[in-house]
């Protein structure tokens, strides 16, 4: 790309070139990046509209769902118009509207081992807004296996959670570190059993961002080996460290 920033783009970008952690050369850097979120749900909506906001270049997006009613409530890209309408073409449009330099990728698909290895190699950094523990593994497993930079979330109730995981480092832990696969309900991640206000979705999914920026900017300090807990309803925020286990 052009080693110089645009009129347009200077204008566009300019209340955060403003910021001396960023300048003309972390927006280039931001222009360049390749970002790829699994789950346009209440997480991915979020993720995906503030990292087009700052102008992030390729945008991948994963999800085979369509869009439900209760979706609307917390899940910021949709509204009753896109009912029954897949999610990602609904999240497409919405974020080329924003953005229209941003490549948005569509991937309509449900990620298994086959496939998922095929679409996570043309990307730089992983977001993880899935709503089920399978799914999370499964993308740690690949996100450790291709050295990818890794920010996972879930929500439950007024709660959320936000682990960072940099797997070019080989001492980095992983979900598996805190989480063991036999042992863990989906109930607890699935807002159709246990609620969820869709504040927290957003406040949640808006870190989780704003994680990656910070990372692709290389700036202020990240969350590797640590999980964020917080508990929305006492203004509670916790970090806890995760210790990597062997042969994990």
């Amino acid at each position: 790309m052009n080693s110089k920033l645009s009129k347009s783009q200077i204008k566009r970008f300019s209340r955060q070139i403003i910021l001396k952690n960023i300048g003309a050369t972390g927006q280039k850097k931001i222009i360049q990046s390749k970002v790829l979120i699994i789950g346009m749900g209440g997480l991915g909506c979020p993720v995906a509209e503030f990292l087009t906001r700052a102008g992030v270049g390729t945008l991948g997006i994963i999800d085979n769902d369509k869009v439900d009613l209760s979706n609307i409530h917390r899940q910021s890209l949709y509204d009753i118009s896109d009912v029954k309408i897949s999610k990602v073409s609904c999240a497409k449009k919405k974020l080329k509207k924003i953005h229209s330099k941003t490549n948005v990728v569509c991937h309509k698909i449900r990620i298994n081992e086959d496939n998922f290895s095929k679409i996570i190699k043309n990307y730089d950094y992983v977001v993880d807004g899935s709503d089920n523990f399978k799914t999370k593994f499964l993308i740690n497993d690949f996100c450790k296996k291709f050295k990818k930079f890794l920010v996972t979330g879930a929500i439950s109730k007024f709660d959320g959670h936000i682990f960072t995981f940099d797997f070019k480092d080989k001492k980095t832990p992983c979900i598996r570190s805190f989480f063991q696969e036999n042992k863990v309900s989906d109930d607890i991640l699935n807002c159709e059993y246990e609620g969820v206000i869709g504040t927290v979705a957003c406040i949640i999914g808006t870190m989780q961002a704003n994680e990656v920026l910070k990372k692709i900017l290389n700036i202020g300090k990240n969350l590797n080996g640590y999980m964020l807990i917080l508990d929305l309803l006492n203004l509670d925020f916790r970090k806890v460290k995760l210790n990597k286990l062997k042969n994990v």
